[in-house]
């Protein structure tokens, strides 16, 4: 179990996520992949929402390319939250490294180095 706190703005957040063996295992290497980025930076804290962002870029970056609904699936999952998915989708199609292409019924979020 994963609790965080903090706030969004002026919105208090108080969300706990339930992790089975294999999402913990997923999680772990998405942190470990991210690593390497992290520590070129000067060190800092990093709050849950960056941590988010980063672990949100790796999976998309590591799967190439996915629908909209597989990557929204994903990213709640992630953030135990529809509406903490859906920002991150959000922010996902304004990355500079994500192209967004209609894809008939849905759209396709690639990643582009």
């Amino acid at each position: 179990m994963l609790r965080i706190r903090g706030s969004i703005g002026d919105w208090p957040v108080d969300l706990t996520l339930e992790l089975d063996d294999g999402d913990w295992a997923q999680l772990g290497a998405q942190l470990q992949a991210a690593k390497p980025e992290a520590s070129v930076a000067p060190a800092k804290p990093v709050n849950q929402d960056d941590a988010l962002w980063q672990i949100a870029q790796e999976l998309l970056r590591k799967a190439g390319q996915l629908s909209g609904p597989d990557l929204l699936e994903q990213l709640e999952g992630l953030t135990g939250s529809a509406a903490a998915g859906k920002r991150l989708l959000v922010r996902l199609r304004h990355c500079a490294n994500v192209k967004v292409v209609s894809g008939g019924d849905t759209p396709l979020y690639s990643w582009i180095e």
